[in-house]
């Protein structure tokens, strides 16, 4: 396939490898692997976990259950607190398949024994310290309430407490990382300490990648749900979660003009292909992503004095050192790492291969 326009590039040989590292530690930590699919969201690249054995998944939206369901997985975690417009449908997919979902307050609750027909599993949502949404770990009072709701339901089940600790992303260090990780892993095992003799099957999950790729300490966990790792990302090699050999997917642009005077070369791929996350490059600039250039049969990443600098709309403004402004000219194809795969996929809605074959991903919801 010829490529005349921003195309998101994926090697399968790479995230095969990070699926099958990732299911391999799972197993050797004796935890429950449900992969979040929210990142490559694609029934083809689904298939890929299934024959690394993977059966269960995590996703981030009915629609996307929906989807997954479609493509025969039976049995889903929505990792996104319950949504009470969405609960009459929500029953419609508990009637087919093993659905959990997550609830972090009474009226979520309400909703769902108001209209719930079919069992339904029902994780409690817990805070460990991302502070994006959940119950902190210490109120006990709300929780056992909640607990006390779900006991009287029938149909519901509580399956345990789920926690992403995704504040490990605004780590400074591998060592930070495994601080917040150990910080999250002490709060959900004091909770399992304190309900387990009153729920003897319930279950702790726990899902980030830069946790789950690089620490080992899972006592008292039962499931992790990391996400990103399939393809991982910029952000995640600046974390110390992989290798810049570990990143399976590359945007490639279009050169459209080359500005020596100012040291900068226009490409065509912006922010409506990759997003307008970044990273604080070594100049304390924002950083949109790493280049790679080829040099006749050879690829060559630059260094990162030479980085996505900026994004409009439709254009990319790459910041290059004098001494590599020979590698553009317009009409050239080069490759840019990512710094966020999730988001940048998204937008894209497809992956060309490197061994030429378009995969698509879900309807845009």
């Amino acid at each position: 396939m010829e490529i005349t326009r921003p195309t998101l590039l994926l090697s399968k040989e790479i995230a095969v490898r990070n699926i099958e590292n990732m299911a391999r530690k799972a197993n050797e930590l004796k935890l429950n692997f449900r992969p979040h699919f929210k990142t490559h969201q694609s029934a083809e690249i689904g298939e890929w976990f299934r024959e690394a054995g993977v059966s269960c998944i995590t996703v981030s939206s009915l629609t996307m259950a929906n989807y997954f369901a479609d493509c025969g997985w039976d049995d889903i975690t929505i990792a996104f607190s319950v949504n009470i417009p969405e609960v009459p449908e929500m029953n419609e997919l508990a009637g087919r398949i093993n659905l959990n979902v997550l609830i972090e307050n009474k009226e979520g609750l309400e909703a769902l024994q108001k209209h719930i027909t079919w069992h339904t599993g029902v994780f409690i949502k817990i805070d460990t310290g991302y502070n994006r949404t959940g119950i902190e770990a210490n109120r006990v009072q709300q929780i056992d309430e909640l607990l006390e709701i779900i006991q009287k339901s029938p149909l519901l089940l509580f399956k345990g407490f789920l926690s992403h600790t995704g504040h490990t992303y605004h780590a400074n260090s591998t060592n930070d990382i495994y601080s917040r990780h150990f910080d999250a892993l002490l709060k959900m095992k004091n909770l399992k300490a304190r309900y387990l003799s009153d729920w003897p099957d319930l279950m702790i999950s726990l899902g980030d990648t830069p946790s789950c790729s690089i620490c080992e300490n899972f006592d008292g966990v039962d499931e992790i749900r990391p996400g990103n790792f399939v393809f991982y990302d910029l952000m995640q090699f600046k974390l110390g979660s992989c290798k810049l050999t570990d990143i399976a997917v590359r945007m490639v642009c279009p050169v459209i003009a080359t500005h020596p005077s100012r040291n900068e070369v226009v490409i065509y791929g912006g922010a409506i292909h990759f997003a307008k996350d970044s990273i604080i490059n070594i100049d304390g600039k924002p950083l949109f992503g790493r280049i790679i250039v080829t040099d006749g049969d050879k690829k060559i990443l630059l260094d990162e004095k030479n980085y996505l600098h900026a994004l409009s709309q439709e254009h990319g403004i790459l910041k290059i050192t004098p001494r590599d402004l020979n590698y553009f000219k317009p009409g050239d194809l080069i490759e840019i790492i990512p710094v966020h795969s999730c988001l940048t996929a998204n937008l894209m809605r497809e992956y060309l291969t490197t061994e030429g074959e378009i995969i698509k991903m879900m309807p845009f919801s």
